[in-house]
């Protein structure tokens, strides 16, 4: 029998009752797990793109190819990180994501992966944020190059007035610099392939708090807020979590979502 609840206004059930509800969740639960191995396959499965510009990087130790990126791996994923020339700091949005970085990257490495960050922002821009956020995971700048504009993560003025910038496969961008998640190959000759890249709500791939927080009674709790992610700040901005509800409003939205 189910009895009122004042948490949360919540049903409560009787264990049973409640074993029989989750059964039938962990059905559509096995079916959600069964698509996305599929699509996964099908993401495998994408025509690649060989790349012919020879994008070159700035990174602590000096001038580096796209190629250089890999170190010695055949694979090599980006994340196309919002830190333009000038900004005082990065995007935090695109922060929460780096902060789920470096624990990845040792095992990254045993399945022949290997990643970087990648901002318009000159180097000593760049290393200036990331000594601030204690962040050790490489991260290299493109300033100079097409690489930003090539991949649809950075964009013009003219481009944001007269609405002509694309972005996630044929949205219009809501700023000069947008997320993006990319995947690359290497072949035995150095040749390097673009083989996919993901925008929007994609970049939550990297988002394991958002993941943690799918399992909870509140979610990720965001209904109520003037926009996803205005919650999120940069870590070292947070207030304590009894005071932090009274300055959610201060903080304005960085990517569109």
């Amino acid at each position: 029998m189910t009895t009122a609840n004042t948490t949360m206004n919540h049903p409560v059930v009787t264990r049973q009752q409640w074993l029989a509800e989750r059964t039938r969740l962990m059905a559509r639960e096995k079916e959600l797990t069964r698509l996305g191995d599929q699509i996964a396959r099908e993401r495998r499965a994408l025509p690649w793109v060989r790349l012919d510009k020879d994008y070159r990087f700035d990174s602590p130790a000096g001038r580096r190819t796209l190629g250089e990126l890999f170190g010695g791996h055949r694979q090599l994923l980006v994340q196309h990180f919002m830190l333009a020339p000038g900004w005082e700091q990065g995007c935090k949005s695109c922060s929460y994501m780096a902060d789920h970085t470096d624990a990845t990257l040792v095992h990254l490495a045993q399945r022949g992966v290997a990643f970087a960050a990648v901002s318009r922002a000159p180097l000593d821009e760049i290393e200036r944020f990331r000594r601030r956020m204690g962040w050790t995971f490489p991260w290299v700048s493109s300033h100079g190059s097409d690489f930003n504009t090539d991949f649809h993560v950075s964009f013009t003025a003219d481009e944001l007035a007269n609405g002509t910038g694309d972005y996630n496969f044929g949205d219009t961008p809501k700023g000069e610099e947008m997320p993006g998640v990319s995947a690359f190959w290497k072949d035995d000759t150095g040749a390097v392939f673009h083989t996919y890249s993901t925008y929007g709500r994609g970049v939550e791939v990297m988002m394991h708090t958002y993941r943690m927080l799918d399992l909870t009674p509140r979610g990720r709790d965001e209904d109520g807020l003037r926009f996803t992610m205005e919650w999120v700040r940069h870590h070292d901005r947070y207030e304590p979590p009894a005071t932090a509800a009274k300055a959610a409003g201060a903080a304005g939205a960085c990517c569109g979502r």
